[in-house]
């Protein structure tokens, strides 16, 4: 899985995601890329899911690049505990996402 080696704050707001994005919008290192249709958090856990499986698919034969990274702290308290008492633990790494953000590039495969 991916996450920060060191991050300054320990702990972040949620931050609200609008508009497109305006940063890694083009084809840079492969041949095809994988595009963001919406709004979204990416977890690290679904980035790995997603790059295992198209490992899977190209037969190992190609090479991926993963144009994100997920390097924002996501906190959640644990069940049936009392509001108040602070902010929760970190829970996972997600990489918030924005419509036109390319995810995934590829190369050394045919494009079907």
């Amino acid at each position: 899985m991916l996450l920060p080696k060191r991050a300054k704050y320990r702990k972040q707001q949620r931050g609200r995601l609008k508009g497109i994005s305006g940063n890694g919008t083009k084809v840079s290192f492969g041949e095809y890329g994988l595009l963001s249709e919406s709004i979204g958090w990416i977890s690290s856990r679904q980035i790995e899911a997603a790059r295992k499986s198209i490992t899977h698919y190209t037969k190992r034969g190609g090479r991926v690049w993963i144009r994100i990274f997920p390097d924002k702290p996501v906190t959640k308290k644990p069940a049936e505990v009392r509001m108040g008492g602070g902010k929760g633990e970190v829970s996972e790494h997600v990489a918030p996402v924005r419509p036109g953000r390319m995810l995934f590039e590829i190369s050394g495969v045919a494009k079907e």
